[in-house]
């Protein structure tokens, strides 16, 4: 019989550990292929691992609320299959395990030949495949090397000349550095020194963070942290959207099986604004400004225990009102449900955020990283107003909202944060009450 060693799956390039919440299976248990084995929960999405093979579970690597990272073995599964040892005279020998049904390919295989392995970096120096992948994961240079004694036979680096090479970097690093650790570690030292003790009181309740609460607010004090937070703020006619969605939303539920919200209506006018200020559709890594070639954009959906999750519209500016409201509507629903998948939250470039959903006018939110923009959409009122027609200006009743932008000022001065949020207002009131579905 072989061995089939379940990992962890990446989840995105975000993503590089997973909490084990709980086992579907249990050791002896007969698996299908794509079955459900165990469930797992990050920072941002709950989610089930299925077996890619069919076999019998035989052990189980992890227990719950263990932290899995990325690519490691959780559990080996027993299927149908032999294991075969491939090797050489002057090679470690390994066991690779080979199901039943690529014997066959394995045997017929055409004979390849193998070439010396020994590669050649410089014109008087060769190194050992080992020591080839020390040197690119460690990213030195020729002109480093050219600087290394080799204690081998003829004067060539070996694994140990390496190590000890990057041993030496790691230090004069480390004492580059010390002063700043220092010094940071003083000010949190600090803070915590005069942080205000709590009082209890008899009748308090205490209460333990959620699991998701807690990252969550890892989150946001990174964010702070990390990003220049500034907010600006304009206000937006939106009556000719209230009045056009009034018209047409019942028979857009009757064609189509789905609500018309204002949420795919707001996500449109920011698809095209980022189009329009594509630094606004960035990363910051490092030192390094990332420019998204995608708009995707993030919705933050409130779940049932209070806490946010912000699943991703992919290639929003790509999808016309429909399809932007069957996308809304489908996230809307699976994230309130807890079916979202750990694609669903990945690859936003840009988010957006309903306060109005609980009647605030408006708000100034967090920059989910690594992002630099957020927009708050505040709750549409029914206000008195000035309106300008070519017979002279009246008072008027009109339906108004507050956008609120916030944005990594490190990257986004005022004049683009402005500019940018005025373009999303500007596309709002320009809607078109005749627009066909």
């Amino acid at each position: 019989m072989a061995k089939f060693e379940l990992k962890l799956p990446k989840m995105g390039e975000s993503v590089a550990e997973a909490t084990l919440t709980s086992w579907l299976k249990e050791v002896g248990d007969t698996i299908e292929e794509d079955e459900a084995v165990l469930e797992i929960a990050t920072d941002k999405v709950d989610s089930e691992v299925p077996s890619e093979v069919t076999g019998v579970l035989v052990e189980k690597l992890f227990e719950v609320d263990d932290v899995v990272q990325v690519g490691q073995t959780i559990a080996v599964i027993e299927i149908a299959g032999k294991e075969f040892v491939i090797g050489s005279s002057n090679a470690k020998t390994e066991t690779v395990v080979v199901p039943a049904q690529e014997v066959i390919a394995l045997v017929e295989a055409p004979i390849v030949e193998v070439t010396s392995s020994v590669v050649q970096i410089s014109d008087t120096r060769f190194y050992s495949p080992l020591v080839k992948n020390i040197i690119a994961s460690e990213g030195i240079s020729q002109q480093e090397l050219d600087t290394i004694s080799g204690s081998g036979k003829d004067g060539r680096v070996t694994k140990n000349d390496i190590l000890k090479f990057i041993e030496n970097l790691s230090s004069q690093f480390v004492k580059t550095e010390v002063k700043q650790v220092i010094t940071k570690t003083s000010i949190e030292e600090s803070k915590a020194a005069s942080a205000v003790p709590v009082s209890v009181n008899g009748g308090d309740e205490i209460m333990e963070m959620s699991r998701m609460g807690k990252l969550i607010a890892h989150h946001m004090v990174e964010s702070v942290q990390t990003a220049a937070h500034v907010q600006s703020f304009i206000e937006a006619d939106v009556t000719n959207i209230w009045n056009w969605r009034k018209k047409v939303k019942d028979g857009f539920s009757k064609r189509e099986g789905e609500n018309l919200t204002f949420t795919p209506i707001f996500l449109e006018a920011v698809a095209k604004a980022l189009k329009d200020y594509p630094m606004l559709n960035i990363s910051i890594d490092g030192d390094k400004i990332i420019k998204r070639k995608n708009i995707n954009i993030g919705m933050a959906a409130a779940l049932a225990d209070g806490n946010l999750i912000v699943p991703v519209i992919k290639n929003a500016d790509q999808l016309n009102l429909v399809g932007m409201s069957k996308a809304v509507n489908d996230l809307a629903k699976r994230a309130r449900s807890g079916k979202l998948k750990p694609d669903d939250i990945q690859g936003g470039t840009y988010t957006v955020t309903n306060v109005g959903t609980f009647g605030s006018i408006m708000g100034t939110p967090i920059i989910n990283q690594p992002q630099v923009g957020i927009l708050a959409l505040g709750a549409i009122r029914k206000v008195p107003a000035v309106i300008e027609t070519p017979d002279g200006d009246f008072i008027g009743i009109r339906f108004k909202m507050f956008l609120s932008h916030s944005y990594d000022h490190r990257v986004v001065n005022g004049a683009l944060g402005g500019q940018f949020v005025k373009a999303v207002a500007d596309y709002l009131e320009a809607w078109d009450v005749n627009r066909e579905l």
